[in-house]
Formats: structure tokens, C-alpha cells, sequence
């Protein structure tokens, strides 16, 4: 049986609901939206200072998705409002580590509510919802390729990319030295997870990964990075030297 998280399909996005005093966060799947957390605005949004923790918390909440890897962000608020404008301010103003750099998340804009479950539904079936997410994932995987060709092509006495699934195994479930590279990336395409006859064996590896802190993502076999994965056999580990 497949572990639970992958009943659910692979990780896609994350939907934050933004309203005038709270924001909703959900997690996306490629099979289903799952809720994450709530967070309330302590104060008025003309107090500066309450608008500038309201909008930590918001970070503090999306954090854990960032670390395991899922870096497509995408800012729902009701028409005609600026709650995701003085969002994307605030990123930019204080937190250049998500708009810049190796953990540069991709951020997009839609108009509609999702605070609610029924929200969310309603919104996640439009067809601008779904182009929204295709985009920005696209974006997202161009970071991930731009990162996988700097780590095949920069010099080290260990290979910083593994493509063989026993070499990658190896490397993941096995003890970590301190000094030798780690992993830091889990990529697979999502051709070859639905077609590989080792399915669960590579389910099993990406729950262990994500457990151990390792990022783990399912990339459109279509999209460039999903490319040059096939290239490399549809599996991929990039490791971070130390």
C-alpha cells in the first residue's frame, strides 16, 4: 500500500488565503487541497506594527512548506482588495531569501476568496486557478534545473549529483558524515513515478527523504527540468557539499 501522502498525490503549491483579518493556508496536492493553518491579525490593519506581525506569521506558516521543498506560492484575496499586494511588499522589504537566491519561491496573484473549505473548492476548479499553479510551477522547476546544472558542472572530489536509484538509496537511507556531501534535493518525474514498476519502493524513498529533511519534489516530465531528468534516467538527487 502506498504511504498516505502520496494517496493524497505529490505536493504542488501552497494556497494562502488572505482576508482583512486572517489568512487560511493550504497545502495542494496534485489530487487534493488539504487545509494547514489559520492565522488571525492581533489588531487593526492600520496599525502598522499589527500588520507587520500579522504578515511574520504568515511566514512563520509557510516555512515548513519552503524547507520541504514546495516553493510555488499562490496569493488568493478577494477582488478589488490590496491584501496580497502589501504581502508581496512586505516579502520583499524583509525576507529577500524568498524572493532571490537558491530559495527563491515563486509567487502569483488571483482574485477570489479562500478562507473556507467551500472557497477553496469553488476556486481551485477554475480554469485561472489551474493555469496560475501551472505557472508558477513551471517557474519554480527552472530554479530547480538552474540549480542541478551549476551542481553537475561545479568541481568536487564527490559527485554532487546522483541518477542511479541504488546510488541514490545509498546515499539517503544510509548514515549521514559530517564533512561529506548530503542530500538536499529528491527530483523525480512524474512519468516515472506513475510507470515505475519499483512505485512503492520509490514512494517509500520519498517519505524517508522528506522525513530526514531532504526536499523532495515530482516534476512535469513536459517541463524543462522534467527534461533533462529523463535525460538523466527520471530520478535525480542533487547533494549539497558541506
Amino acid at each position: 500500500m502506498a504511504p498516505k501522502a502520496y494517496r493524497r498525490g505529490y505536493p504542488v503549491a501552497v494556497l494562502v488565503g488572505l482576508n482583512e483579518n486572517q489568512t487560511a493556508l493550504w497545502k495542494v496536492y496534485s489530487q487534493v487541497v488539504k487545509p494547514e493553518k489559520t492565522v488571525h491579525l492581533n489588531g487593526y490593519r492600520s496599525d502598522q506594527k499589527a500588520l507587520y506581525n500579522f504578515h511574520e506569521s504568515i511566514i512563520n506558516a509557510i516555512r515548513p512548506a519552503i524547507k520541504e521543498g514546495v516553493k510555488s506560492i499562490v496569493l488568493a484575496s478577494p477582488p478589488r482588495t490590496n491584501y496580497a499586494a502589501e504581502f508581496i511588499r512586505h516579502v520583499r522589504e524583509h525576507h529577500t531569501w524568498l524572493s532571490q537566491g537558491q530559495s527563491k519561491a515563486s509567487f502569483a496573484e488571483i482574485g477570489g476568496a479562500a478562507i473556507t473549505k467551500h472557497d477553496v473548492t469553488t476556486l481551485t476548479r477554475t480554469p485561472e486557478f489551474r493555469k496560475i499553479v501551472g505557472e508558477t510551477a513551471m517557474e519554480e522547476t527552472e530554479n530547480l534545473l538552474e540549480l542541478l546544472e551549476k551542481r553537475l558542472n561545479l568541481p568536487s572530489q564527490e559527485p554532487l549529483v546522483l541518477y542511479s536509484m541504488e546510488e541514490i538509496e545509498d546515499k539517503i537511507l544510509g548514515s549521514w558524515i559530517i564533512g561529506k556531501p548530503k542530500p538536499e534535493y529528491l527530483l523525480v518525474t512524474d512519468t516515472f513515478l506513475s510507470g515505475s514498476r519499483q512505485r512503492n519502493r520509490l514512494q517509500r524513498l520519498m517519505q524517508i527523504a522528506t522525513n530526514k529533511g531532504v526536499k523532495t519534489r515530482v516534476v512535469n516530465s513536459k517541463s524543462a527540468a522534467g527534461k533533462r531528468l529523463l535525460q538523466l534516467g527520471g530520478v535525480v538527487s542533487i547533494l549539497k557539499s558541506n
